[in-house]
């Protein structure tokens, strides 16, 4: 049995040799079980109050076995790295279920079903230990921006409220085992603060701490987040934390995708990260770009120098994972820069400021 610190020191020894490999969608994953009402509410939920239906963290505590036969596909298929299914496990995203009271329990049996499966396929192949990355999504309300078209001056959460849902997230995260925490699919810088700041916090208060990645999402061809920043205006904001990684994932498919993570890649003085969509969403709500057209995309950024960490988000399947992985094996993982000493600010815009 690996220690934490041993696949850490693994994750960062290997990072310098390869191309790391994330999973893939849970949330897509999930839909292909047909899962029912009562299939999410299981024993424990079986009288709540309200439907629950669609609320996939969950199953985590109701349907743990379809949770880990999932991660396991993934893990078969190549991928280094699981991600938790703690997409939405704060309190704040779990008020519309009025689930707010089980967030904690959500992040602590993500965490440890799998650690479970990594450590079963770790056993399995013990030169090669599996991380646990305990996601931390967006929440579904944004600091930055009003809700209400009518009072551009309001705002339906505050950073104080954020900081303590994420603090409560990353604590249930790292009691079931993870070995990372990854803040992604940012679509509001100021959210991410409030979540790298509770992390931050968190860490001073325990005396350790473990390696952090951030993922932002582009919201469309434009290059901008929904709050208005560029990739590079985006990097600046959060590079005062030294994370593991930082990239891009969700929202846009790979050829989209493409002009940004060169973009980041170019000022990012760390490892970058990209997990894009299989393509856009079609009309019928599905993804379409196949396996084959990902690992040829993916192959080109990887002997193009561009990114150290890939793997798959909405839409994406074990299928895509594996043959992501195989068209990027034996490419030289991207070379982390080092670049001139600059004060990097950022707006909407990046501001660097030479001595």
């Amino acid at each position: 049995m690996t220690t934490r610190d041993d696949r850490l020191a693994y994750l960062k020894s290997e990072a310098e040799k390869r191309i790391l490999i994330l999973d893939g969608a849970m949330g897509t994953m999930i839909q292909r079980y047909g899962l029912t009402e009562a299939d999410y509410r299981g024993e424990r939920c079986a009288d709540w109050g309200q439907d629950v239906k669609g609320n996939n963290d969950l199953l985590s505590i109701t349907k743990p076995e379809v949770i880990k036969e999932i991660h396991r596909e993934y893990l078969e298929a190549g991928a280094d790295i699981l991600g938790t299914n703690t997409f939405s496990s704060t309190t704040i995203a779990q008020a519309d279920y009025a689930m707010e009271e089980l967030a904690y329990e959500m992040n602590v049996e993500s965490a440890r079903i799998a650690r479970e499966v990594a450590d079963e396929m770790t056993a399995k192949t013990p030169d090669r230990p599996r991380l646990v990355a305990g996601a931390m999504g967006p929440t579904n309300r944004t600091a930055s921006i009003s809700p209400d078209v009518n009072d551009p001056g309001y705002r339906n959460v505050s950073f104080d409220e954020l900081r303590l849902a994420y603090r409560s997230a990353a604590k249930g995260l790292l009691e079931g085992g993870a070995d990372l925490l990854i803040v992604e699919t940012i679509f509001d810088t100021l959210n991410a603060k409030a979540a790298l700041f509770a992390i931050e916090e968190l860490f001073d208060e325990q005396g350790w701490s473990v390696p952090i990645m951030i993922s932002g999402t582009l919201t469309d061809a434009s290059g901008r987040t929904l709050s208005g920043q560029t990739a590079e205006a985006f990097w600046n904001s959060v590079r005062h934390v030294k994370p593991f990684s930082v990239g891009l994932n969700c929202a846009l498919g790979a050829d989209l995708m493409r002009p940004h993570i060169a973009a980041l890649s170019a000022v990012a003085d760390t490892h970058v990260s990209t997990y894009p969509n299989a393509g856009l969403p079609n009309e019928m709500g599905g993804y379409d770009e196949t396996p084959e057209e990902m690992g040829e995309a993916l192959k080109e950024w990887a002997e193009s120098g561009l990114i150290n960490i890939v793997g798959g988000c909405c839409g994406t399947s074990p299928t895509h994972i594996k043959i992501i992985a195989d068209s990027v094996a034996g490419v030289t993982p991207r070379p982390v820069p080092e670049l001139d000493a600059k004060m990097r600010l950022s707006g909407l815009e990046p501001f660097n400021i030479a001595s």
